[in-house]
């Protein structure tokens, strides 16, 4: 079972995801939460520290994800691609929470996203060692993964084609391939 503290912030988590920022009320998160609002104030006393909260978490995950990257057998560039359908997962979540509280004026998730982003990107660029490869591989990730936030939302478009991922990663090891000498 998840810690008072864990529920708590995937209850924040999730009215962000679902409802938007102002109704991530210190009580509406309670209440989800099965907590008292003083059991909340002993994790989080605050609206800005659930931010904080959600901020650290996103950035624990964005780490890890780096990690897993940097260690996968068929390298950062394919392991990204291949990983970035991620919608749903405790990071997708974290990703769209913070993404709704940055456009709600929390400067400190828009710095948490920046700096995941730019974390992804660094890391294929050192894997790579070419800025314009990176960042092609890096908007391709970033392109199955706003298909799949999409696709998944709703089934409008249930003919939509799917991925051949193995045709998609073909693609990546010519481009990678092609890329200009350092």
């Amino acid at each position: 079972m998840a810690s008072a503290r864990d529920r708590v912030l995937d209850s924040f988590v999730a009215i962000v995801c679902e409802d938007g920022e102002r109704p991530a009320t210190l009580d509406a998160v309670a209440a989800r939460a099965g907590v008292s609002k003083g059991g909340l104030l002993y994790h989080f006393g605050s609206k800005a520290a659930l931010v904080e909260g959600l901020c650290e978490r996103l950035a624990d995950l964005s780490a890890l994800d780096i990690e897993r990257m940097r260690a996968a057998e068929d390298g950062p560039a394919r392991y990204f691609v291949e990983n970035c359908q991620f919608v749903g997962s405790e990071l997708d979540l974290a990703l769209l929470a913070a993404s709704r509280l940055q456009q709600a004026g929390y400067e400190e998730a828009g710095r948490t996203l920046d700096e995941t982003e730019n974390a992804w990107l660094a890391t294929l660029v050192e894997a790579l060692d070419d800025v314009p490869t990176a960042q092609a591989v890096k908007l391709l990730g970033d392109g199955l993964y706003h298909a799949a936030s999409l696709g998944a939302a709703s089934d409008v478009r249930p003919d939509r084609a799917s991925v051949d991922m193995a045709a998609l990663l073909q693609v990546v090891d010519r481009l990678i391939a092609t890329k200009p000498a350092p």
